[in-house]
């Protein structure tokens, strides 16, 4: 198997511009969408079937009273345990030779598993064509030893593309430069590949707590509460079947006593 290619998004040189989502959709051929209101510049409030990048736009309150913008570009994280990947029913949602998660339509049978399985809410449905969409770090480039469309038209190098371990390195060398700079709070998110889901090959430098962002703090795969979902499903049938039991049984008394 080919080393790993990843993406990692250093949100500390992100200046809002929207290259990188123009840039996805010219070469995704994704159509155009009416902006919705989110009560900040951000054009969505979540990614859609025709919005594999968005720029997220976050307001900040400092101890002084004042705002400052917290800007960042989402895309989808290519788990390393992907449940978009463990939930598909029908072989849909594959893994590449270099470690991305792509979907075939042509395999993809519309069951939506894959949308609820998301613990980032990337997979987005398409009504026209019945199928999943999402992210592929534009496969049809990186086949071709092209780059993705985002990091190629990023003007300040906030989204960079290349080998994983090759990412890391650099990302934890940001990481002590930004906070030896007083950005106390810039941290890592996604990089650690022994950290939740294996590690994410779209990783990123954050200058917040990840909820701020609108990312998860710990996400999980869904699969990993089946367990316990399962418990308090049989649980809760015992507790109707029990009392179907004594409802029937005080019945069959109230008939005898007639």
């Amino acid at each position: 198997m080919a080393r790993t290619l990843a993406m990692f998004t250093d949100t500390s040189l992100c200046i809002g511009c929207r290259a990188c989502q123009v840039a996805c959709k010219q070469w995704n051929e994704l159509g155009m969408e009416v902006p919705e209101w989110t009560g900040t510049y951000q054009n969505h409030a979540h990614f859609t079937d025709q919005t594999y990048r968005l720029v997220r736009f976050v307001e900040e309150p400092k101890p002084t009273g004042d705002l400052a913008w917290l800007l960042m570009s989402d895309v989808c994280k290519h788990c390393a345990e992907a449940g978009c990947l463990e939930a598909c029913p029908t072989g849909a949602i594959y893994r590449t030779e270099f470690g991305t998660v792509n979907i075939n339509p042509d395999v993809c049978n519309g069951c939506r598993y894959c949308v609820a399985s998301c613990p980032f809410g990337v997979v987005a449905f398409n009504e026209s064509t019945g199928t999943a969409k999402k992210c592929t770090f534009c496969n049809d480039r990186i086949h071709n030893g092209l780059g993705p469309a985002c990091a190629k038209a990023c003007p300040t190098d906030s989204i960079q593309f290349g080998f994983r371990d090759d990412l890391v390195t650099k990302a934890q060398k940001r990481v002590e430069t930004l906070k030896g700079m007083g950005f106390k709070d810039a941290q890592l998110y996604g990089a650690d590949s022994k950290g939740f889901l294996g590690g994410l090959n779209a990783f990123f430098l954050l200058l917040a707590r990840p909820s701020t962002y609108n990312l998860p703090d710990s996400p999980k795969l869904p699969q990993r509460n089946v367990v316990v979902d399962s418990l308090f499903s049989i649980g809760s049938a015992l507790v109707v079947g029990l009392g179907a039991l004594l409802a029937f049984r005080e019945r069959g008394k109230g008939a005898g006593d007639a």
